[in-house]
């Protein structure tokens, strides 16, 4: 298994079926801050549903489509990103994240992203990433503007969540308008 240091106690794993347990613990502290923006939130309510959604990345990822990993804070799940689509043969994947209200604050989110954005390009040679989000979830078009990635427009009206329909909005970067990676010094 492999881990990413994000520094100050914070690290980026892959977070699999087995760790289910963990995960509903952690869901059930962020579900009321994640739910309105992540899908599947709601729908991990036990240990049966939150391993269906492990599984199912896990399944992705054996078919190269997804991954998801979580961001661990001092030995404490408190959030997660996702390749929540990932084609290689077109060379396009979408991004997403959440996280725990006890963990915002800290760079965390954009620190994890820019990590999995570098991997996607340099190393899996993919040409197009996307970040999707609702159109009043300002925290995670902050994140994507951080990034560097640019408003590609507005699905409007494309979100049904509890009886109301929200607007998406498609942010997007593209390689050759990534920084290329650190080279080593000689």
């Amino acid at each position: 298994m492999f881990a990413v240091d994000l520094g100050e106690g914070a690290e980026l794993r892959p977070l699999e079926p087995w760790q289910a347990a963990e995960f509903l613990a952690h869901m059930d502290r962020a579900r009321a801050s994640v739910d309105p923006w992540i899908r599947w939130a709601s729908r991990s309510t036990d240990l049966e549903s939150a391993t269906q959604t492990l599984q199912r990345y896990a399944d992705l990822q054996a078919r190269d489509d997804g991954r998801i990993y979580g961001i661990w804070l001092e030995s404490t799940l408190v959030g997660g990103t996702l390749f929540v689509s990932f084609d290689a043969e077109e060379g396009v994947a979408e991004v997403g994240c959440w996280l725990e209200p006890a963990a915002t604050g800290r760079g965390l989110i954009t620190k994890t992203i820019r990590h999995m954005i570098d991997w996607a390009f340099h190393t899996r040679g993919l040409h197009r990433i996307e970040w999707h989000c609702r159109a009043d979830n300002i925290a995670s078009s902050h994140v994507a503007r951080r990034l560097g990635l640019r408003l590609d427009g507005t699905l409007r009206s494309s979100h049904p969540w509890q009886g109301t329909r929200h607007d998406i909005e498609i942010w997007s970067v593209l390689a050759p308008e990534w920084p290329p990676p650190p080279t080593s010094p000689v």
